[in-house]
């Protein structure tokens, strides 16, 4: 059984916030609660959705394999996040494997109960399209940045959103090995030992698993510079 810190997570997650609490408690109610440790997979790629997953702790990784036996990182989720909203609605397979990169709690609500609750409330429907929305909006943006930035400024957007101010010095922990880190961000590792040492310029240090910025603001506007700019920089 979950304790009540869990459920206000689960509650406050896009995916429910919105829905009436009688809704949200018959969710709750019905949810398997589990807990996962580092490299433990959630479901494999072609597998029969049969659930959405909300995070309640830790960090989960979406990736895909290619052909060649090369790995593809899709996505990574955290708390109050939630995926595999389409496919479960549809009873699909997985198009991605999902697999815990920290230890995690991931609340499970089987597709079944919540189509369930769909035809008795239309407009839960509201709470899936907002939630897929989300994603799609997310997979443009990574786009948007593979496209239109260095490899450095994907990396400076990256520790923009782990900080916790919205000025000056922040210091912050990086959530994961810098592995993932550079596959979520569409580079390669040594690549992003690269940007590291670009951003130097723009006042971040990194030690181990830590990243030192001097000052916020100017590292937000080396993310959001001209790309061309920064190619010239050594």
């Amino acid at each position: 059984m979950a304790h009540e810190a869990q459920k206000s997570i689960a509650r406050n997650s896009l995916l429910m916030r919105s829905l009436p609490d009688q809704h949200v408690d018959s969710l709750l109610s019905q949810a398997v609660w589990c807990k996962y440790e580092r490299g433990e997979t959630l479901f494999l790629q072609e597998e029969k959705a049969q659930a959405i997953h909300v995070m309640i702790s830790g960090w989960v990784k979406l990736y895909r394999m290619a052909p060649t036996g090369a790995e593809a990182v899709v996505s990574v989720f955290t708390r109050g996040e939630s995926f595999g909203e389409a496919v479960a609605l549809r009873n699909m397979p997985y198009p991605v494997s999902a697999e815990a990169v920290s230890t995690c709690e991931v609340m499970h609500i089987p597709s079944r109960v919540l189509v369930s609750l769909m035809k008795e409330e239309p407009e839960i429907g509201i709470s899936i399209l907002a939630s897929a929305f989300n994603h799609l909006h997310s997979l443009v943006a990574q786009l948007e940045q593979l496209k239109a930035q260095t490899g450095a400024q994907r990396v400076a957007e990256f520790l923009l959103g782990l900080c916790d101010a919205e000025d000056g010095a922040c210091e912050v922990t990086l959530p994961y090995d810098k592995m993932l880190i550079a596959g979520r961000l569409g580079m390669k590792p040594e690549s992003l030992s690269r940007a590291f040492s670009r951003l130097k310029s723009a006042g971040v240090t990194v030690k181990r698993n830590h990243a030192e910025i001097e000052d916020i603001d100017t590292l937000r506007d080396y993310a959001e510079s001209d790309p061309a700019e920064n190619w010239s920089k050594p």
